[in-house]
């Protein structure tokens, strides 16, 4: 079962996409199985993070900006700079999370949530969701 989901983000955008994908499970009836959530740009990522305070997704993409700052001296020119930076962050970060699903809803702590990170926008982005029943 697979379903896909827009988005609008902003430049160093952090989206909480849990609950649509909680729902989807939920609503899918698979008691036991694999979640597999997927987003094919190369200038984005995925990530497990808390959710309780919201800035703390602040301090990780500032972070993350940190260790891979935007800088003209990228060999990839491509675009713009903030291209290429956003190229090594989603290579770095990942572009997908595979999840359990155990009675009906998915493995996640209690303060763990999923989250589509931007690296470079605004722009509008797809993710998808498969979800894979256990036989």
């Amino acid at each position: 079962m697979l379903k896909s989901f827009n988005i609008e983000t902003q430049q160093n955008s952090v989206i909480n996409l849990t609950t649509d994908i909680k729902k989807f499970v939920e609503e899918s009836g698979i008691k036991s199985g694999l979640c597999v959530v997927f987003t094919p740009h190369t200038t984005a990522g995925l990530t497990i993070t808390s959710f309780w305070d919201p800035l703390g997704f602040e301090d990780l993409q500032d972070e993350i900006n940190r260790i891979i700052p935007t800088r003209i001296d990228f060999k990839h020119q491509h675009d713009t700079p903030t291209d290429a930076a956003g190229h090594i962050k989603s290579s770095l970060i990942g572009v997908s999370i595979p999840l359990i699903i155990e009675d009906g809803k998915l493995l996640l702590g209690g303060s763990q949530g999923l989250f589509f990170l931007e690296f470079d926008g605004p722009r509008k982005r797809k993710y998808y969701v498969k979800l894979i029943k256990e036989e």
